[in-house]
C-alpha cells in the first residue's frame, strides 16, 4: 500500500502567543505547559532555532554586534514562518523568545498574519530571575538583569504582564490562559 499526499492544512487555529521576558523569566517553561493544556499545539523555543545556525551563529551579548542582532531578527522570522504553519495547520503555536525592545516586537506583529497574536510579558523582577538563572542546570554567565530596565521602557504598553515571581507554573498558565481569554482543549 502506497501512501497518498493528504492535506496538511485543516483550518486555523484560535490564535498564537508569543510569551516572552528577560532570561529566567520562565518562558520555555511557562511555554511548554501552556502547549500541553492544548489538544492541538507547538511549542517553539527561539533560542532552539538559533541553535540549528551550525557555522557562523552569534548569540546576543551585551556588547554592541551588530551580526548577532541580525540573528535575533533572522531566528523570530523562522519563529513567525513556523508559527504560521502550524496555525494553518490548526495547530495553536506558543513562542518564547526574549524580546524587549520595541522594534523586534513589531517584527513578530507584522510577519505573524495567521493569526491574533497574543502577547504576553513574564515579569518576576530582575532579581527572581538572577536567582532562577542561577538555579539552573545551565548556568547563564552572563548578567541580563539591564534587559529589564529596556523591557520596561520599551514595552510598558503592551496589555499583558504578569507578575510571575511567587507563581507555580501552573498558576502562571492559569494566569496567561486568564488574560489572553484563550480555551484549553486537552487532548
Amino acid at each position: 500500500m502506497g501512501w497518498t499526499e493528504v492535506p496538511v492544512d485543516t483550518g486555523p487555529a484560535a490564535g498564537a502567543v508569543l510569551l516572552t521576558g528577560i532570561p529566567g523569566s520562565g518562558k520555555s517553561t511557562v511555554a511548554a505547559a501552556l502547549a500541553a493544556r492544548f489538544a492541538a499545539s507547538a511549542h517553539i523555543e527561539v533560542d532552539a532555532l538559533q541553535e540549528l545556525i551550525v557555522s557562523g551563529g552569534r548569540w546576543p551579548s551585551p556588547e554592541r554586534d551588530e551580526e548577532a542582532d541580525r540573528q535575533i531578527f533572522l531566528r523570530a522570522r523562522n519563529a513567525c514562518l513556523l508559527a504560521d504553519s502550524f496555525v494553518a495547520a490548526g495547530f495553536l503555536p506558543v513562542i518564547d523568545d526574549v524580546v524587549v525592545r520595541r522594534a523586534h516586537l513589531d517584527f513578530y506583529r507584522a510577519r505573524l498574519t495567521g493569526a491574533p497574536l497574543h502577547r504576553v510579558v513574564l515579569d518576576p523582577g530582575a532579581a527572581k530571575a538572577m536567582e532562577r538563572n542561577l538555579a539552573r542546570d545551565k548556568t547563564l554567565t552572563t548578567d541580563w538583569s539591564p534587559l529589564d530596565a529596556a523591557m520596561r521602557t520599551e514595552l510598558a504598553d503592551e496589555k499583558i504582564w504578569i507578575d510571575s515571581a511567587e507563581l507555580t507554573v501552573d498558576e502562571t498558565v492559569d494566569a496567561v490562559l486568564s488574560a489572553t481569554g484563550l480555551t484549553p482543549s486537552l487532548p
